[in-house]
This record gives structure tokens, sequence and C-alpha cells, in this order.
């Protein structure tokens, strides 16, 4: 052999007798030497505890799938069993992430493409605890050490990373959380065998094909929002979460206090937080308590049920957009269907949509202004009083003193229309065709405009709250026309002939947070007509109007006395409603009444000057006063002599102006019909 010769076969030789001592080094090598230096380091780039505190080791096996000579490429398999994860300084706990044991094998060959490629990863028995404290601070979001340099100053990476899958046994998470109040166990179990799709989440042909299997089970139980929590639930394997055309299946049955959430169906792209398409389900004693759950502010109606179709796009330029589709379901005695759109865009989020109801029940339309509905379970009316929501009614007030729920309104902007076919007030007066368009901006509350049928006519109105200013403004301009009196008194018998009509204006703005203050600080004027009617003492019991009663019964007797017509025009300044004209024309007399009635302190002041049409009877010819507090009125005669003949008739030539604005109300078909014509045309030619 020539010299060159044995020169490279030495060469040859001393490398492969290294490369045999590297091998044997390395299979013979004791990793647990490592473990120091990796726990140092990794803890410092975490800025977290971490330790690896039992055995560590690397097994080299080949992998007999991999295609010709890669298959004699041996593939480190390494094991690390104890292992713990800490949680950041300012968290005491001790622990984050307890593991048994990991196992977990990398590709060699992907390194030279710059690659860290882990096919799989096996975790035993994990242990993970999820806290979040009062001040906002939580362990789940990690402070890279020189992160923000590191970000600022290099460049992209050329590495990559990729992990197919990971599989473990029993795994379990506490989560506690001072600021929802939360403490929550959950335990996840393989299934043992797959779970198809369509077995749990039905759904059509596609579904069946494309979505992967249940793997996984899960139960939780605890609190959450200081409400006792149960669920349960399945979820597809590991290995579907990386795939992006494949959906993740997800299945949850959730009982939060009296609030209960049924949902099923699939995350698409769930490491980029595709989107949801899920069949949701939820019912329980009010919606206000979905607050807590999901975010989204909703009022605090009766006991409710709902089932839907939810589709959540998250990847979108203003935030998430949530769509609940085609839900049928009811609200205390009102069935509810439609479609809403939440959108979490900025400066607030806002919900859209259509909602119909084919028998709705007005109390439970309160809550859509906040007002209270009253049909809450007791134990959401103890928590009201418990934190001074309750009634604020005044025991000698009639006038409703309970609070608009003003101080949530500007968190959500709402643009709603909303329609009832039936709407149950009362059984003796039946309301249908409701309409409204609720439009919610930044406090600032519109229902424009809010119409019904009823009694055989129709409400028109449009109510303006400005919820954004303290105290709250107010206006409403509402206007009734051909509410049929037969209807409108159905338990009145001699009424039932009648053909009269009632029409009306109002229109009334003020300031204050109830029904009340509004009211007690109104400017604004009322107009009504009310033509062929029916007066009575028995009418005044029936409607309950006990001073009314009394005067009627002092200008009439108990005989029923026949209507021609009713006009009342009143001028409302500072909550102060006075009389520009106010008349009865009867078959017996013209009846005056003059005064004022206040608002603020729910007081009247009114006389009643009645001028008898040629018959003579002495109660007809005596003034009466009505005065007193709206809960507690007094009624009687006046002291002094008795009016004079004609009284009246100067006093309807002080009414030519209201008595002309009150002709609007009479709509021209009715012309023929409406007695109140002739009535008004006489005052308004008296000069």
């Amino acid at each position: 052999m020539s010299r060159a010769g044995k020169i490279a076969s030495w060469v040859v030789g001393i490398l492969l007798l290294l490369v045999v001592v590297i091998v044997v080094v390395i299979a013979t090598f004791d990793w647990n030497r490592l473990k120091p230096t990796i726990n140092q380091k990794v803890s410092a780039e975490l800025n977290r505890p971490f330790a690896i505190r039992g055995d560590l080791g690397v097994a080299w096996e080949r992998n007999r799938e991999e295609p010709g000579w890669r298959s004699w490429v041996p593939w480190p398999h390494v094991h690390a069993e104890d292992i713990m994860l800490g949680n950041p300084p300012e968290i005491p706990q001790l622990a984050m992430v307890h593991l048994q044991r990991v196992d977990a094998t990398l590709a060699p060959l992907a390194l030279l493409g710059k690659q860290v490629y882990i096919p799989w990863i096996k975790l035993q028995q994990p242990d993970a605890s999820l806290i979040q404290t009062a001040d906002k601070k939580n362990n789940w979001t990690f402070n890279l050490a020189g992160s923000d340099d590191k970000e600022a100053n290099q460049p992209p990476s050329a590495w990559s990373f990729r992990l197919d899958n990971i599989m473990f046994d029993r795994g379990q998470i506490d989560y506690r959380d001072a600021i929802n109040r939360a403490d929550v166990h959950v335990v996840v179990d393989p299934l043992g065998k797959p779970v198809p799709y369509v077995q749990i989440a039905g759904g059509d042909e596609s579904k069946r094909q494309d979505a992967a299997n249940f793997v996984f089970g899960w139960k939780a139980d605890g609190t959450y929002n200081n409400e006792q929590l149960d669920g349960e639930g399945k979820i597809g394997g590991m290995l579907s979460l990386r795939s992006k055309t494949t959906p993740f299946p997800i299945e949850a049955d959730v009982r939060n206090g009296t609030t209960r959430v049924r949902l099923a169906g699939s995350l698409q792209d769930p490491l980029n937080l595709g989107g949801l398409d899920l069949r949701l389900r939820f019912s329980g004693d009010t919606l206000a308590n979905l607050y807590g759950l999901t975010g989204v502010l909703l009022p605090d109606t009766p006991p409710y049920e709902t089932d839907g179709h939810l589709i959540v796009h998250f990847r979108q330029a203003g935030g998430p957009v949530f769509r609940y589709d085609n839900f049928n379901g009811h609200i205390g005695d009102s069935d509810i269907h439609g479609s809403l759109t939440y959108s979490q865009g900025k400066p607030r989020p806002k919900l859209e949509g259509s909602l119909e109801s084919r028998q709705l029940r007005m109390a439970d339309l309160g809550p859509l202004i906040g007002v209270d509905s009253g049909k809450g379970s007791e134990k959401t009316k103890q928590a009201k009083a418990k934190r001074g929501d309750a009634s604020t009614q005044p025991a000698d007030r009639v006038l409703p003193h309970d609070k608009f729920d003003t101080k949530s309104w500007d968190v959500m902007d709402a643009d709603v229309k909303f329609s009832g076919k039936r709407i149950e007030h009362s059984n003796s007066l039946p309301l249908s065709d409701l309409y409204t368009h609720l439009m919610l901006q930044n406090g600032d509350l519109r229902l424009d405009p809010l119409r019904f049928s009823m009694a055989g006519g129709n409400l028109n109105a449009a109510i303006h709250l400005e919820g954004d200013k303290s105290p709250m403004q107010g206006r409403a301009d509402i206007h009734a026309r051909k509410l049929h009196l037969r209807q409108l008194l159905p338990n009145v018998s001699a009424m039932q002939n009648s053909l009269g009509q009632l029409n009306g204006d109002a229109t009334l703005s003020g300031t204050g947070n109830s029904v009340a203050d509004l009211l007690a600080t109104s400017n604004g004027e009322l107009k009504l007509l009310m033509n062929d009617g029916l007066i009575s003492r028995s009418l005044m019991e029936i409607v309950g109007l006990n001073v009314g009663n009394y005067v009627v019964g002092k200008l009439f007797g108990d005989d029923e006395v026949r209507i021609n017509c009713a006009a009342a025009n009143l001028n409302v300044r500072n909550g102060l409603a006075s009389t520009r004209l106010f008349v009865f024309d009867t078959e017996n007399a013209i009846i005056n009444i003059s005064g004022t009635t206040n608002f603020a302190n729910e007081r009247m002041d009114l006389s009643i000057d009645p001028q008898s049409k040629g018959i003579r009877i002495i109660t007809l010819r005596s003034p009466l006063y009505v005065r007193g507090t709206f809960k507690n009125p007094d009624a009687g005669v006046k002291a002094g002599p008795l009016i004079a003949r004609g009284a009246a008739a100067v006093a309807l030539g002080a009414v030519v102006a209201p008595a002309a604005a009150l002709l609007a109300l009479v709509s021209p078909s009715d012309n023929q019909d409406n007695q109140c014509v002739n009535v008004l045309q006489q005052m308004k030619g008296k000069k």
C-alpha cells in the first residue's frame, strides 16, 4: 500500500473511531448532569422557576417509516420526569404546571432545513393551575427575558417550529380568578374510543365527512361569579388543532347558578382562531346573568330559554363578530324569534338585528329600556335589594318612581327592530301589531317609531331618553287615533252600543331618571277628544275613580248620561298641567273643568262648573271641586252662591284657540259622524 493510501486509511479509521466514540458517549451519557444547566437557562428565559426534578434521558431509535436511507438515521426520544413550572414573582403560589413525565421525539434531519420538528409529545398526568389576582395580574401571560429588545433589534428568525400531536392521559386544570370570583376545577380524560362528530353535534352530510372526531371528555365543578358551576363536554384531539381545513369539535353543557348553556359544533383553524360554528341553547332566570359568562350586556328579564345557531368570526378588522341566527325561545310568557349580531368594535360593542314575538306580555317588554318587569326570580330580587336596586316607590305616590338603569346604557350600542303580533296587557284591553325600532348610541336611547294597534285604533309614538346626561332628559311624542270606546271599556255593557272614538296627542319633555321625575319637570301639551260616549257612577266604579264616582253622582245622580263630546287641551309647564279647555258636552248639561294638576307633588286643584240644558236640577247648578293628592283625592261642593246661568257659555267664549286646535284631531272621514265637530265649531265661533 502506498504512503498516501496508508494515510487515507488512518484518517478514515480515526474518523470512524471518533463516530463510534461519539455514539458510545451519547448513548451512555448521563443526561441528568445537564439538568442544573437546563433548569437555570429555562428559568432565566421565562422569568419564573423551572425544574426537572426527576430522571432525564435520551434513547436513540430508527424511524422505520422514513423512506430509503433516512430510515437508518436514529431519532432521539427524550424523556423527563417530575417537571415543575412555577409562577411569576407577583403570584405567591408555588407551581403553575406539574407533569409526572414527558416523552417527545425529535426529527434530526429537519434541523438541516432550520426546522424544529417534533412529531409527538406525550404527557403523563398534566396538572395546571391558572390564577388571576384582584389587581389583574395572571400567571398565563409570559414575560420572556429580553423579549422587547429582541423584537425591536432582531430580524425574524429563520428557524420554524412544528408540533404535530400532543397526547396525554388524565389531566386537570384549576382556575382561580379574583376578578370574576371564580374557583373552578376541570378534569380532562381520553374517551378511550373516538366518538364521531355527527353523533354528538348532528349536522349535514358535509359535516359528517369534514369534522374531526371527539377524543377527550371533560368535567368541571366549582364556583363562578360566586355561583355554583358544573359542566361537562367533549373536545377533539390535539392533532386536529393544527388543521386549517378540518374543524375542531366542541361540545359543552354548563350550569352556572340558574343559567344553563349548551353548545355543540366546531372551531375552524384553531391555532389562528378562525371562527366558531355552533348550535347554542341557553336558559336561566334572567338574561342579565349572561354578562359574567359572555361579556354581552343584556337586560334583567323574566326567566328565558332560547335555541339557535351561533356563528363567530374572530379575525375581523374591528374585532370579533358574533351572530346568533334564526333562534327561537321565550322570555317570561312571551315567545321570541329572530337573528342578532354582536360586534366587539370600537368605541363600544354593538348589538344589531331583528326580533319578533307572536304572543308578547307587556310586563316582559319593560326590561328592554331598563324598567323592572317584576318577574325575575326571588333570588334575583333579593340580590337587587341587597345592592340597593329594589323598588323605590314611595307609599304615598302613584306615579312610578323606579329608576331607569342608565348607568349601563353606555356599555354597548344597539340597533334592534322588534315586532309583536299580539300583546297581552290585560284581559280587557288587547293590543296587537306592536313595532318599534330601538337605537342606543353612547347611552342615548330612542324608540322611534313605537306603534301598536289598540281598541280598534292605533297609537304612534317616538320616545327619546338621553341616558348619557345626568339627570336623564326625556321626550315623548304620542298620537292616538280612532280608539273605539266600546273596546276601551268592554266591561261597560251600555258602552257596547256606542260608536264613539277617542283621539289624542301628547308632547312632553322632562328631566329625571324615573317616570315620576320626568313628569315632575315636564313641559308640553296634551290634547284629547272623545265623542258619543257615556258617563255614570257605575262607569267610575269600574275604572276605579272614586272621586269621579262622587262628582258624577252629584251632577247626574245614578243615571247613565250620554256624552256628545269631551274635549281637553292642557298646557304643561314645569310639571304643572293647567287647563286651556276641558269640557264635557252631555245630553243634560255642559260641564266645564278648570284648574291645575301638579305632577311634582301629585296634587290637583280642579273646579267643575256645570250648566244645565234647560232642566232644573239643583245639583247641575252647583259648582264642585276636586283637590288633594293623586293617592288620596278629595271632592266636594263649593261654598257660596250658585253660579249664574250662562256662566259656562261665557267660559266657552275664552276657548276659541284651544277649540280650533282640537279640530285637528278629527279625521276628515269622520266629520259626518263625530259630534265633536259641531261642539268645537260652536266654541271656535264665539267672539
